[in-house]
């Protein structure tokens, strides 16, 4: 298994395609959530994953200060059922946020998170800030690390 953390010039089409596959299978199937999965806002991002013989086992974006939020930004933050039972989904939060303070300068990010991972995501120091909301009929918590 190899991780790589590549913008989306840099990204090649196998890549790109093992990315879509993976969050259309984690959050269109799984979650059984439709949901326009291409929202514009891959070309802005820095895409992070771990990939086994092509194949997507965990990924998530981010993004810096500006684009979905006035702080830096993680998104899209999933691990396949091939990936999981591997700690890889607390390997890809450590490296998004080692990335987030190497590349953009700042340790400030701001999630938006499914509640049934509050606790996870509080284990790297993201606070609740108490906004509730429904994202694809999924309920939502914006979180906050500084």
């Amino acid at each position: 298994m190899i991780w790589k953390i590549k913008t989306f010039e840099e990204l090649t089409v196998p890549e790109l395609y093992a990315m879509i596959k993976a969050r259309i299978d984690v959050f269109v199937v799984e979650q059984d959530c439709p949901y326009p999965d291409l929202d514009g806002y891959d070309q802005k991002a820095v895409h992070l994953w771990a990939e086994q013989d092509g194949e997507v086992l965990a990924y998530c974006r981010i993004f810096d200060k500006g684009i979905k939020y006035s702080e830096t930004s993680i998104g899209r933050v999933l691990t396949t059922e091939k990936g999981r039972g591997k700690n890889l989904g607390k390997q890809l939060i450590r490296y998004a946020v080692e990335t987030i303070e190497n590349r953009f300068r700042t340790s400030e990010v701001r999630i938006s998170a499914q509640d049934y991972l509050l606790r996870f995501y509080s284990g790297f120091g993201f606070e609740d800030t108490g906004k509730k909301y429904l994202e694809d009929n999924i309920p939502h918590t914006e979180m906050f690390r500084k």
